[in-house]
């Protein structure tokens, strides 16, 4: 059984960071890109960033450039999430999602796995 596993999240307070995980299991994913997506309450989800199967090349959305990194070991099966200077509209539930399609993607039905979600709130 594929399972992919957030953690990580909390409540922090703007200008805070916070990095979250995401524990994959039950299958390999060589050769998949790792993403991450947010959906904040009454809103869609959205593509957050993604991570190539190497770790050697990632890509942002425009609103968490220079402020979010992507980061992936391999050997223990973990992304990270690294989320600096957290302003409050970067509240929302934070999933990891695993696309095999091997090219970079923001859209979310690239992405066949996905974990359930770990919850971040900064306040002002």
């Amino acid at each position: 059984q594929v399972q992919l596993v957030e953690s990580g999240g909390g409540l922090v307070q703007a200008g805070d960071s916070l990095r979250l995980s995401c524990a994959a299991s039950g299958r390999t994913f060589r050769g998949y890109v790792m993403g991450w997506f947010r959906q904040a309450p009454g809103k869609e989800r959205v593509f957050v960033g993604c991570i190539s199967w190497t770790g050697g090349s990632t890509y942002y959305a425009d609103s968490v450039k220079g402020r979010f990194t992507i980061s992936r070991d391999n050997a223990k099966n973990t992304v990270y999430l690294q989320m600096n200077s957290l302003k409050p509209e970067d509240t929302a539930l934070y999933y990891c999602a695993a696309s095999p399609h091997g090219r970079f993607s923001s859209d979310q039905y690239d992405y066949n796995y996905w974990g359930q979600g770990t919850q971040v709130t900064v306040s002002s």
